[in-house]
């Protein structure tokens, strides 16, 4: 079902809202986020855990799958002049997207993306609030997914289903050399990490300008308890030439090259870091190279 078939009543729908069990003024479940054209990096992605006890016929009968009382996530978007609004989720299950825009009217989609993933394209989109359900076609089933936000058309910033999984990098597998729980403040500082670098799989499987070959699971894990004003700056040191590639705990992807303080060292800064899970890998530029790194976690400075 394409999401204009409901524009006609949407008018109708919001009018009738005290009657929706679904409740756009509840906090969303995973958050918010303020969006202006433009942003980076695009698309910019959510995990999300899809399903719920409402059917969304509650919303429309043209509408499909089992959502939540309260949305999932929340987009804050500032429009621009040019682009149109992709909103899609992907997953290894059949799921589905319920929206409320920023004129109060309601949009669904069932199977719009690729296989059983939606995706909804609003075409000269509104500034405003777009409050999304990530719902499951089957009652009961509650399926991991990713919700993307593009003004580029992705939905989904290359997964291509299996639970976690982009072009075969797979952020759910056990990392290859650990894992560590740190809080602000943490000493030693930095924390250092033995890496080899390297793997099968280009980094431009989860973005496109992602330098490097890197493996399928993460090479570390790192459960970060955020609490001071101060950045979470990840980096590597090697003698050869190394990337780095980060899954932050929202779900978005970030990486970098030659980012780093000396040579062909590469290394992420991230301001006021939220708390949880960095899946972190250290990429070789050249394919088929595997070298050793040092991989520093740190508060105060970058190899």
């Amino acid at each position: 079902m394409q999401f204009r078939s409901l524009a006609a009543a949407a008018a109708v729908l919001a009018c009738a809202a005290p009657a929706i069990a679904q409740d756009y003024s509840a906090p969303p479940t995973y958050g918010s986020v303020n969006l202006n054209s433009g942003f980076t990096p695009d698309p910019y992605t959510v995990r999300i855990t899809s399903g719920g006890a409402r059917s969304a016929a509650n919303v429309s009968s043209s509408c499909r799958g089992w959502i939540a009382d309260a949305p999932d996530y929340s987009v804050y978007y500032t429009a621009g002049n040019m682009f149109d609004l992709t909103i899609g989720a992907t997953s290894s299950s059949d799921t589905t997207l319920v929206v409320n825009g920023p004129s109060g009217n309601w949009y669904c989609d069932d199977d719009s993306g690729e296989g059983l993933n939606p995706s909804m394209t609003f075409s000269n989109p509104q500034s405003g609030r777009y409050d999304i359900w990530v719902g499951s076609y089957s009652q009961g089933d509650y399926a991991d997914a990713v919700l993307a936000i593009s003004e580029l058309g992705g939905s989904g910033g290359g997964y291509n289903g299996g639970g976690n999984s982009y072009g075969g990098i797979d952020f759910s597998l056990p990392a290859n050399f650990g894992s560590a729980n740190l809080r602000a403040g943490f000493t030693p500082d930095p924390y250092r990490v033995d890496i080899v670098s390297g793997g099968g799989f280009p980094a431009s499987d989860v973005r496109s300008g992602c330098a490097g070959w890197v493996s399928a699971a993460p090479d570390f894990e790192l459960r970060y308890t955020a609490g001071s004003s101060l950045p979470l700056i990840l980096s590597a040191a090697s003698s050869s030439d190394t990337t780095i590639l980060v899954n932050d705990p929202n779900g978005n992807w970030h990486c970098n090259d030659d980012g780093g303080n000396s040579g062909l060292n590469p290394a992420l800064t991230f301001h006021n870091p939220a708390s949880g899970t960095y899946d972190i890998w250290i990429g070789s530029y050249r394919q088929g190279e595997n070298a050793n790194a040092s991989l520093s976690i740190s508060e105060l400075y970058s190899e």
